[in-house]
């Protein structure tokens, strides 16, 4: 499904005056050329990190990055290390030269909008990494930012909760925000962005697919 012309082609427009530097590309197969054929040789990093995101585990942009030589890739998410271990990484990877990940919501005015558990993804968008790259389905734009917040409270954080079933939120079963207090509470740090500062430090790849939640 692709989202209407005139959407698009008003988020494209107002990412770039707002200093993202914004792409459209037709499937995750374009993304990933795009990201290897332009962004990386373009950016040049040394060492490489990421933020969860379905959207971009999708492009298969992460697994061809893991067997490339020449980079240092901080893998934030091994299944082998120790949660104490996994958050000390994550600390690191707020001073990579590449941080890759997705965004919860954009608007059509070029904002982008997010909710994070502890961090590690609003926070390494928002500063600390050299270079930035979103990868992001049509289904993420909305029409502005009350839209948006309301998209991740109802669709984008319920579904991204039931992946951790150990985690017992309500949500869970609800399928809604019911603004919880849990320990394992995934909601609790939101960023908006409304410019890029410094301009085009954010590179933001639109995917024609509804991809992610």
């Amino acid at each position: 499904m692709s989202a209407p012309v005139g959407s698009l082609e008003l988020t494209m427009k107002n990412l770039k005056k707002n200093g993202f530097t914004a792409y459209l590309v037709e499937d995750e197969r374009e993304a990933k050329e795009l990201f290897f054929g332009s962004l990386l040789p373009e950016i040049r990093p040394k060492v490489v990190s990421y933020a969860d995101s379905l959207t971009l585990r999708e492009t298969g942009i992460l697994d061809e990055l893991k067997r490339s030589r020449g980079l240092e890739f901080i893998d934030t998410f091994e299944a082998r290390l120790s949660w104490e271990e996994k958050i000390e990484l994550r600390r690191k990877a707020l001073l990579v030269d590449l941080f890759l990940t997705g965004t919860n919501a954009i608007t059509e005015n070029g904002e982008l909008i997010n909710l994070d558990m502890i961090g590690n993804r609003t926070n390494g968008i928002l500063f600390g990494p050299r270079n930035v790259v979103l990868t992001v389905g049509i289904n993420k734009i909305v029409k502005d930012i009350e839209a948006g917040m309301r998209r991740v409270k109802e669709i984008s954080a319920p579904r991204n909760a039931r992946r951790h079933a150990s985690f017992g939120l309500p949500c869970q079963k609800t399928g809604y925000c019911v603004n919880c207090s849990s320990g394992q509470r995934i909601c609790n740090a939101w960023s908006i962005i409304e410019r890029c500062f410094p301009r085009n430090r954010i590179r933001v790849i639109i995917i024609n697919r509804e991809l992610g939640y």
